[in-house]
């Protein structure tokens, strides 16, 4: 009778329903897991070196050929990306960092000019995207460089600021194809690298402040040259529009991803108690202006005293005879050693 009543006690603890357990122990598995999946993810080591270079970029902008020389592709673009937001892009900056294997420039905003963007499209073997807007150093002789070395170029943004829409104005005439050889005996024996010039593969123009007239002179005479492109599911006239050629895209977004954004942003010394600058008094809006315009200079003014610095002692060396007999001392005592 024991017997009896222990298996049936047995039975009656035993679960039959396999669905039951499954669907307790998915509830209790599942729940860390999105717990963990809502996390931030683990930023790598290679993301960390980046913000700290990107965090201190103005001390070591004077020495960055030197120090980009040996790093990887993709790193010289992303600290490239972090520069044009610090506003430390120029020429130099440019010059360091470029890669051939760079499919996407982004100089907008920036001090490049027509030297740097002639140097570095030079380079560019596969560049597909380049936005030039807001950048007042760059002229039409600038934009003639990347439409001649960069071949694959499809997607051009340009305008923004009153020096960048008369480049833009000014540069309508090399986007239009012109004959240069109309002497063959036929059509089929001349190669187009050899009749004429223009920005052949250029299919995507963004320029967000065209005026009516330009906008019906590329209608007319570059037909091939969609410009400012909207966004549809069913792409445009049947053709695909790329996300680089939609007015509201940032073209190096994508490369900053994986990148804290306080690795770029400027500390302004403000009080974060003012909610309506509005009801401020005159003199302490100034005073706030002049707050945030000295935070923003402030890398560029300590780059410059450093070029001081480095020039005055280059200079000290130079002229001071006490310097030129430590140096020969050091010399002697290199080779006595």
């Amino acid at each position: 009778m024991d017997k009896g009543k222990a298996l049936q006690t047995s039975f009656q603890k035993l679960n039959l329903n396999p669905n039951s357990n499954k669907s307790t122990s998915a509830h209790t598995i599942q729940s860390p897991i999105l717990t963990v999946e809502k996390r931030k993810p683990v930023p790598t080591l290679v993301t960390l070196c980046i913000q700290v270079i990107g965090s201190h970029l103005e001390d070591i902008i004077d020495d960055l050929p030197q120090i980009a020389f040996k790093l990887p592709s993709h790193v010289k673009i992303t600290i490239a990306a972090i520069a044009r937001r610090r506003r430390l892009l120029d020429d130099n900056v440019m010059m360091a960092l470029a890669e051939s294997s760079w499919d996407i420039l982004d100089v907008s905003d920036s001090d490049v000019s027509d030297y740097g963007i002639s140097v570095v499209a030079k380079r560019f073997k596969c560049l597909r995207a380049a936005d030039i807007s807001r950048c007042s150093k760059i002229s039409s002789i600038g934009v003639s460089q990347i439409l001649q070395h960069c071949d694959s170029l499809q997607i051009l943004r340009w305008g923004g600021c009153l020096r960048s829409e008369l480049t833009a104005r000014c540069c309508l005439g090399i986007l239009k194809p012109t004959l240069d050889n109309v002497e063959g005996e036929s059509w089929e024996e001349l190669v187009t690298a050899e009749i004429g010039q223009g920005a052949y593969s250029l299919r995507w123009l963004v320029w967000p402040k065209i005026d009516k007239d330009s906008l019906d002179t590329l209608s007319s005479e570059c037909p091939r040259i969609i410009v400012n492109p909207k966004s549809s599911p069913f792409g445009y006239r049947g053709v695909y529009v790329p996300c680089e050629a939609l007015m509201g895209t940032v073209l190096d977004d994508f490369i900053l991803k994986d990148i804290d954004a306080g690795t770029w942003s400027v500390k302004i010394a403000t009080s974060s108690s003012v909610v309506n600058s509005n009801a401020l008094p005159i003199a302490e809006r100034f005073r706030l202006a002049f707050a945030e315009r000295d935070a923003r200079l402030a890398p560029k003014r300590a780059k410059n005293a450093r070029q001081h610095k480095r020039r005055a002692e280059r200079d000290w060396v130079a002229v001071s005879t006490d310097a030129k007999a430590i140096a020969l001392a050091s010399k002697t005592q290199q080779t006595w050693n």
